[in-house]
């Protein structure tokens, strides 16, 4: 299979051999090919990542959200800088708004972090979300497989903002961050409970000029906010601190807040017992996957499925006895 070479493309061994070597032009070809909805690209896209497990999972993965505006783009371009510093490799994976007509990402996150997308020791990749749940990008987990294996230590996955998608994050990275703004109204800014409880810290942006009061009042806030949350199963305490992305404040509070987690997490096993409960839930989403792509691209139910939607706009039947005749009728096709 490695010698597998669809029309275009060259073969998996070469893309294999190219990710391996930490060949960047290569990394960003075989990623098109993962997320690519091609049949032939499937194929090759299963043997490279396959091939490429055993040099994966060396990072440490890092999930990034907030609420629009919060300046996300400006803390990361900040933080990934600052990570280049203490000799790391930094991989951005960006989740952008999808054009809902042509499917495009809609932001350019190269175009938002100028200065970061120069630098040889930086990777960013933004991806359209398309229809997968909550905005995140179907195949953002195996681009980040890829970009380990490619010699990154740090990747960072930014979402598109608060929302379904950082359940989705939060199941595929080991910290999860929120950034945070002060002064905009109600502290906690209707910020579900649910993110502020996946959170492993906190960040209060833009806390420069007459601002730093405010951010410091909003910091307490969040601290005490986070202290009736149960404690969680990693046995870390999330933090709450303030950083300026835009003067370079506080970027480096969040490093060394991070590394003590990871100390923490390696020390009582919790982060290999976590690596592992995401690979298993991993396999169960791409399960589900497949089996709507073969539901919905049955040629059977493609015929009866227009049919039904108009008996169920006519009131002629439920939707739920039109979802059992579909199943029923899949269930007969297989056989």
């Amino acid at each position: 299979m490695k010698n597998y070479k669809p029309k275009g493309r060259l073969t998996a061994a070469a893309y294999i051999d190219g990710i391996l070597k930490g060949d960047r032009v290569l990394l960003s070809r075989a990623i098109t090919i993962v997320e690519s909805n091609l049949e032939s690209d499937k194929i090759l896209a299963k043997e490279i990542v396959q091939s490429i497990l055993p040099y994966s999972g060396k990072s440490i993965r890092i999930g990034i959200t907030g609420v629009p505006g919060v300046g996300k783009s400006t803390f990361i371009e900040a933080f990934g800088k600052y990570l280049i510093t203490q000799g790391k490799r930094v991989a951005i994976l960006s989740i952008d708004p999808s054009s809902q007509r042509s499917k495009g990402s809609i932001l350019g996150d190269k175009t938002r972090m100028e200065e970061l997308a120069t630098m040889q020791e930086a990777y960013i990749r933004p991806s359209a979300s398309g229809d997968t749940l909550g905005g995140v990008a179907n195949k953002t987990g195996e681009s980040m497989l890829l970009c380990e294996a490619n010699g990154y230590d740090v990747v960072l996955i930014e979402t598109v903002g608060v929302g379904q998608s950082e359940t989705a994050v939060h199941g595929m990275t080991d910290f999860f961050l929120l950034l945070m703004l002060s002064g905009a109204g109600d502290e906690l800014q209707g910020i579900k409970k649910g993110i502020m409880e996946m959170a492993d810290m906190v960040v209060i942006n833009k806390a420069d000029g007459d601002n730093v009061r405010m951010s410091e009042m909003a910091r307490l806030q969040y601290q005490n906010a986070l202290h009736i949350f149960p404690q969680s199963e990693s046995g870390w305490s999330p933090v709450v601190s303030t950083a300026s992305a835009i003067k370079n404040i506080g970027i480096d509070t969040v490093w060394t807040e991070i590394s003590k987690f990871k100390e923490l997490v390696d020390g009582n096993g919790y982060f290999l017992k976590n690596r592992n409960h995401q690979q298993i839930d991993w396999m169960y989403n791409n399960i589900n996957e497949e089996l709507k792509h073969l539901f919905y691209g049955s040629a059977s139910i493609k015929k009866h499925l227009s049919e039904l939607k108009n008996d169920i706009i006519s009131a002629k039947i439920s939707p739920v006895k039109a979802a059992e005749i579909l199943i029923e009728e899949f269930k007969n096709s297989l056989g």
